[in-house]
C-alpha cells in the first residue's frame, strides 16, 4: 500500500486532437475485426454463447452488455484481455484488481507521479505489468489508442480526464466504459468495476484487505476529540472535502469527526461533489477548534499555508494539530488509500 496521488482537476474538455481524415473508417474496421477476435475468430456471439455452453463453459457468454456513467455498452467482453485505460485515475483501480491493462493515459511529470507521468502509488504495479503510456494528456489521443488494439476502453466521465465528449469515437475502436469517480468512495468504485469486468471475486479480496487494515489502525490510534478539516490550500482560496468524500468516509472509518463545508455554495471543479472551493477566511471561521489535515501537500506547501495571518491563530497551529496526509490523497484508489491509513498510523498511533 504505497503511493502518491493526483493533486488537482481541470476539466479537460477542450477539442479533439489530431486525427486523419481517415480514421473512422480505419476504427470501424478495426472495431469490426476486434469484435469478431473477441466473439472467437467468424463465429458471432451468440454462436459463441451456445458453444460454451454446450462445453460446459461456466463463462458461456462471450460478450455482455454494460451500462456505465456514459451510457450502455454494448458486446463487452466477458473476459477482457487487451484493457486500455484513458483515464490515469482509473486506471489505479484496474491494477488493484489485476485487470489487464496494456496501457494508460499519463500526465505530465510531476512530484506526484514517475517520470512517465503514472502515479507514483501504482506506478510499480504498472511496470511489473508491462502497462505503456498510450498517450501524454487529458483529452483521449484516440488514434493512438486505436493502434493499441484493445478490446476495451475504460475510461472516466468526471475529473480532468473526463472522457464524455470522445465517448462516441473511442466506441468505435471497442466497447468503452466510462465512470466517475468523485461521488463514490473507492471501494465501491472497485465493486462495480469487478462487476463489470467479470473480477468479482479479486474486487471482494481487495476491499476486504482494506477493510482488515482499517479495523487494525483504527484499534491502534487515538483520534483527537475535534474534528478533522481535510483542507487544501489554493493560496487564494480553500479547498474543503465533504463528509462524503472517498478521505471523508476513510477518516470516518478510522473514527474521525470530518468538519462539514462552509455554509453556502462554494466553487466546483467540473461538477464534482466531493468539494468546494471557499475563501480562506470563511474556511478558517468554519474550522475554528478542529484538526487541519492538508491532503495532497508538500511539507514547504502546508508551512507556508499556515503561516498565513487568517491560520497563524487558529487553535490547531498553536497546538500542533496540523497534519501532512501525503502527496497521492487527492484522489483514492486501493494504493493511495493505504498509504493515507499509513499516514494517520503514523501521525496518530
Amino acid at each position: 500500500m504505497n503511493g502518491r496521488q493526483l493533486a488537482r482537476t481541470t476539466t479537460g474538455r477542450g477539442g479533439f486532437p489530431g486525427l486523419r481524415a481517415g480514421l473512422k473508417g480505419a476504427a470501424v474496421v478495426a472495431a469490426g475485426l476486434l469484435a469478431l477476435t473477441a466473439c472467437g475468430g467468424g463465429d458471432g456471439g451468440s454462436d459463441a454463447s451456445a458453444k460454451g455452453e454446450k462445453s460446459g463453459d461456466k463463462a458461456a457468454a462471450a460478450t455482455r452488455t454494460v451500462k456505465h456513467d456514459a451510457g450502455t455498452a454494448e458486446k463487452v467482453p466477458a473476459q477482457p484481455k487487451r484493457i486500455v485505460s484513458v483515464s490515469v485515475t482509473m486506471t489505479g483501480h484496474l491494477l488493484a484488481l489485476d485487470a489487464p491493462v496494456i496501457a494508460s493515459q499519463a500526465t505530465p511529470p510531476s512530484v506526484i507521479t514517475d517520470k512517465q507521468g503514472f502515479f507514483t502509488q501504482w506506478s510499480e504495479a504498472a511496470a511489473k505489468n508491462s502497462v505503456k503510456v498510450a498517450y501524454q494528456g487529458f483529452e483521449p489521443d484516440v488514434e493512438k489508442v486505436l493502434a493499441l488494439k484493445p478490446d476495451l476502453i475504460v475510461g472516466a466521465s468526471s475529473g480532468a480526464e473526463n472522457a464524455e465528449k470522445f465517448y462516441d469515437k473511442l466506441s468505435v475502436v471497442a466497447p468503452t466504459l466510462l465512470y466517475r469517480h468523485d461521488d463514490v468512495s473507492w471501494q465501491d468504485l472497485t465493486a462495480r468495476l469487478g462487476k463489470d469486468l467479470g473480477l468479482e471475486k479479486r474486487a471482494t479480496e481487495v476491499v476486504a484487505a482494506h477493510d482488515k487494515r482499517v479495523g487494525e489502525v483504527k484499534a491502534a490510534i487515538t483520534v483527537p476529540k475535534q474534528s478533522a478539516a481535510l483542507v487544501r490550500d489554493n493560496q487564494s482560496a480553500m479547498t474543503v472535502f465533504t463528509p462524503e468524500s472517498a478521505q471523508g468516509r476513510l477518516l470516518t472509518s478510522l473514527g474521525f469527526t470530518v468538519l462539514e463545508p462552509p455554509a453556502g455554495k462554494g466553487e466546483t471543479q467540473g461538477g464534482r461533489s466531493d468539494f468546494a472551493e471557499f475563501s480562506q477566511e470563511k474556511v478558517a471561521d468554519t474550522a475554528k477548534d478542529s484538526s487541519l489535515l492538508f491532503v495532497s501537500h508538500t511539507p514547504e506547501e502546508i508551512t507556508a499555508a499556515i503561516a498565513r495571518p487568517v491560520w497563524k491563530d487558529l487553535p490547531a497551529v498553536k497546538d500542533k494539530r496540523v497534519y501532512d496526509l501525503g502527496l497521492d490523497t487527492f484522489r483514492l484508489d486501493y494504493y493511495s488509500a493505504g498509504n493515507l491509513i499509513d499516514k494517520i498510523e503514523k501521525a496518530f498511533g
